[in-house]
């Protein structure tokens, strides 16, 4: 029995399938099978039940693939130690990042963290929160930058910083009065949303104590999968949306003329940082949140006169 084939086993339960599996782990699925079939044979169980499209594990199945991430992380945990002793700062770091972060944060932190840090393998995914979750879990990410709490007792959640929510509207649907707005002051009905399953949305519909269902549907309607995608939608069509603050950093000076605040107490997001409770890769992960805090102006530490919207 060796690590690789407890990898093998864990894709093949992730992909459900051999040929996928297998490409994922960048070897021939002759190989991967091979290997999985000696592991087996080894323990004189069957770990998939082959007969089953997709392919499941067998009962017996399903207690070695957990076992088999317990011995993979406690792995890296070992790796982690020597590291420690070490004094270097070096290896892989694989993180998630939500896509309505990832656009505005990465280029403030990113070239100055892997110039510092040139022995870090950096590996970065943009995934949505569900995913990201998904994926420190079954040991396929070591962290994920996300609005927290993501209320998972198996997770430690280590805060980072509180973003505000700005307005952003059409010429159209600007307050010409109103400096500063109030959730109450926004026309849900020209309100545009992030699609199903960005935590955004739900922030936003919080926010505004929106019952999507109930509102009136524009004569053209859409959900975006992507900020800049509500932004244009915006500049084109009559309508507003509610963007998060470090948006704010790509917009041209006739795009920061729609653009209207929140009256105190201002809501945020909690941005943060998450992994297994079984704390691995600590000084990379230390790394990392002291250059993104780097990079941040003082008050999106701070949280006097604001309110977090919880998804």
């Amino acid at each position: 029995m060796n690590f690789q084939q407890l990898e093998y086993i864990l894709a093949v339960d992730r992909y459900r399938h051999f040929v996928t599996a297998a490409q994922h782990c960048h070897v021939t699925q002759a190989t991967l099978s091979m290997m999985i079939k000696k592991l087996e044979d080894e323990l004189q169980i069957k770990i998939f039940d082959r007969s089953r499209q997709p392919v499941i594990p067998t009962e017996i199945g399903q207690k070695i693939i957990a076992q088999a991430k317990v011995v993979l992380r406690e792995t890296a945990g070992l790796i982690d130690i020597v590291q420690k002793e070490s004094n270097l700062v070096q290896g892989e770091l694989r993180i998630g990042i939500i896509p309505t972060l990832a656009p505005y944060l990465l280029p403030l932190f990113l070239d100055r963290f892997l110039r510092k840090y040139p022995e870090i393998k950096l590996q970065i995914s943009e995934l949505t929160t569900d995913v990201i979750i998904e994926r420190i879990k079954h040991n396929q990410l070591d962290a994920g930058l996300l609005a927290i709490p993501v209320n998972q007792t198996d997770l430690v959640e280590i805060p980072l910083f509180h973003e505000e929510f700005v307005v952003y509207s059409s010429q159209k649907s600007l307050h010409p009065k109103k400096k500063y707005l109030l959730p109450s002051d926004l026309n849900v009905d020209k309100l545009w949303l992030l699609e199903e399953g960005h935590c955004l949305r739900n922030q936003v519909v919080n926010l505004c104590e929106l019952k999507v269902h109930e509102r009136n549907i524009h004569q053209f309607d859409l959900t975006a999968s992507s900020i800049e995608t509500l932004k244009k939608i915006v500049d084109l069509n009559e309508g507003i949306t509610v963007l998060p603050q470090l948006c704010l950093n790509d917009l041209n000076k006739k795009q920061m003329n729609h653009v209207r605040y929140f009256k105190a107490p201002v809501p945020v997001r909690k941005i943060g940082m998450v992994s297994f409770r079984y704390f691995v890769k600590e000084k990379m992960l230390t790394a990392l949140k002291d250059e993104i805090l780097a990079c941040l102006p003082e008050e999106m530490k701070r949280l006097e006169n604001k309110v977090v919207i919880n998804m």
